[in-house]
């Protein structure tokens, strides 16, 4: 049936003006202010509403509004958990189709969204937009609490974690919560003892991407974190952070028994055990226990037998460092 010219109404309140035409034998309406032909009445007005901004669709659950039901009914399984959509090739189900169609791309490869500057390709288009932002320098979104700003929204939403302090990625073997997905899934590692990367220089394995890295820098010797106060580079970051410290004379780690300070985390969770007793620090050689590392590692010396202290001035070697002072003291007088 063909639709007369006229106003379609919308909730008594908004007239648009819609007039019938015919392509291929189709009735299609079209929208006078921005050209657009919808073959059903009802397509027309859901798009009206992006110009309107009206939302009459709403959630019984959380009384979000949207323009269109099909958007009520994908935003409805957030609440139910249901996963409608199913990948053929692997079984795992989604809530939205259109994320089973990104996923299936996954087994097909295939990365139909390019990237006009330097050509790279992508499965989601959503990537493209991200990576885009990578050579205009773009930041759009926008931190309420301080000054930063970030290309990525999912970054401010992990950066926002940081004022409300909420951590909602929770572990299942113990009581540790983290702000991110990424921290937990590192985290669980240590339970499974799982280290899926392996440097292939010497074969050791670790269990984040960070640690390899890091450890990578031992072998070419490189070290890119340069302070800024002095001369000083370290081949890892967390060493530049604790170094910088003694700059600012920052101690942000305090103990609760005595609120003694310190600039390290391993500090602090060392001077603990002086206010437990606590020796978690066991030789495999004998049953001596200390409750610090660096005493176990002095104490193994007397095992091994290992003198890497050696004076520069007559080659004797020494277990510790302390050792080695005090000799030097008999060549300085």
């Amino acid at each position: 049936m063909k639709l007369q010219p006229g106003k379609i109404k919308l909730k008594d309140e908004i007239e648009i003006y819609a007039e019938p035409l015919t392509f291929s034998g189709e009735s299609h309406i079209v929208q006078e202010k921005s050209d657009m032909a919808f073959s059903h009445e009802y397509s027309l007005i859901t798009h009206q509403g992006a110009h309107t901004g009206e939302k009459p669709f709403q959630c019984n659950q959380c009384n979000k509004t949207f323009s269109q039901n099909g958007s009520l009914q994908s935003h409805i399984r957030t609440h139910t958990g249901e996963k409608p959509y199913q990948c053929s090739l692997c079984g795992k189900a989604f809530s939205h189709n259109c994320r089973l169609i990104a996923h299936q791309r996954n087994h097909t490869g295939e990365k139909p969204y390019q990237c006009n500057q330097c050509y790279n390709t992508f499965s989601q288009k959503v990537s493209l937009h991200s990576h885009l932002r990578t050579h205009t320098g773009e930041k759009p979104y926008k931190c309420s609490q301080c000054d930063k700003a970030f290309s990525h929204n999912s970054n401010l939403i992990t950066h926002q974690r940081k004022h409300t302090g909420e951590k909602p990625y929770q572990c299942s073997q113990c009581d540790k919560a983290f702000s991110h997905t990424s921290n937990l899934i590192t985290h669980h590692r240590k339970h499974t003892g799982e280290k899926p990367y392996q440097c292939n220089q010497c074969n050791k394995t670790f269990s984040d991407k960070r640690s390899l890295q890091n450890h990578t820098n031992t072998h070419t010797g490189e070290k890119p974190y340069k302070c800024s106060h002095c001369h000083k580079a370290f081949s890892h970051n967390f060493n530049l952070i604790a170094h910088q410290r003694k700059h600012t004379g920052e101690k942000p780690y305090q103990c609760n028994q005595c609120n003694k300070t310190f600039s390290l985390k391993s500090s602090l969770q060392s001077h603990m055990s002086t206010h437990t007793g606590e020796k978690p620090y066991t030789c495999s050689q004998c049953d001596k226990s200390f409750s610090f590392r660096s005493n176990l590692s002095r104490h193994q010396r007397t095992h091994t037998g290992d003198k890497s202290y050696q004076c520069n001035q007559c080659n004797n070697t020494y277990p510790h460092k302390n050792s080695l002072q005090i000799h030097l003291r008999t060549h300085t007088g």
